[in-house]
């Protein structure tokens, strides 16, 4: 386990930009959108720092370009279970731990406060429409779950609690379900946008590592 606190600086979409060039060479036309598009919102975002609601939507955009499968859309499968399957593929080829390190330095801070926030988890909204479920029950096992995940180092089954957390607020702000620059959502919108800004530099850069890797094919290509 990692004892001492590092300091932990957020990559700037400029380096993801220029290393993105340098190696562009071996990056298939296909890959090669996608990042320069997710590398794109990445910027933006960093111009919202102000501005949490815009900030996350941003960043998640740039999520979007990252894991977004045209070929995905002739299965049956959710979107959320995508992305699952997504950031197994991504911590498979972690091989500095930087997802382990991220969640752990961050784990006092945002992250456990996102996954302690019961308003960014999907269970309590589904029981106040109506499903008769013990969401309370639910949603202590989960941070339970998640203090284990952390002291065992299971990096893709943490990771995959936190993007549920955040696919809970990214739902929010999408579907309309939150006012802008509201009060009442503050907390969760701010610690998911300061998540998603440490998470989507690494998610881009290991993509970039592994530019030779079928990420699917990028919804809306490029037509000359």
């Amino acid at each position: 386990m990692y004892q001492s606190k590092q300091h932990l600086e957020v990559v700037k979409a400029s380096f993801l930009k220029d290393k993105l060039k340098s190696l562009a060479p071996e990056l298939d036309d296909n890959n090669a959108i996608r990042l320069h598009r997710a590398i794109s919102w990445v910027k933006c975002a960093e111009e919202q720092a102000a501005n949490p609601d815009l900030k996350f939507i941003t960043l998640w955009i740039a999520f979007n370009a990252c894991y977004a499968d045209s070929d995905a859309h002739e299965l049956v499968l959710s979107e959320k279970k995508r992305f699952r399957d997504f950031i197994s593929k991504l911590v498979n080829y972690d091989a500095e731990d930087r997802f382990f390190k991220l969640l752990w330095y961050k784990f006092s801070g945002p992250v456990r406060l996102l996954i302690d926030n019961k308003y960014a988890y999907k269970q309590f909204w589904d029981a106040q429409r109506g499903q008769s479920l013990d969401w309370e029950a639910l949603f202590k096992q989960s941070k339970i779950d998640s203090r284990n995940y952390l002291a065992h180092q299971q990096v893709s089954n943490l990771l995959e609690l936190v993007l549920d957390r955040l696919y809970t607020v990214r739902n929010q702000l999408i579907h309309g379900g939150a006012t802008y620059q509201s009060k009442l959502n503050r907390s969760q919108v701010k610690d998911a946008s300061q998540i998603l800004e440490f998470l989507l530099p690494i998610i881009i850069d290991i993509m970039i590592n592994n530019g030779g890797e079928d990420w699917g094919v990028i919804n809306y290509p490029v037509i000359e």
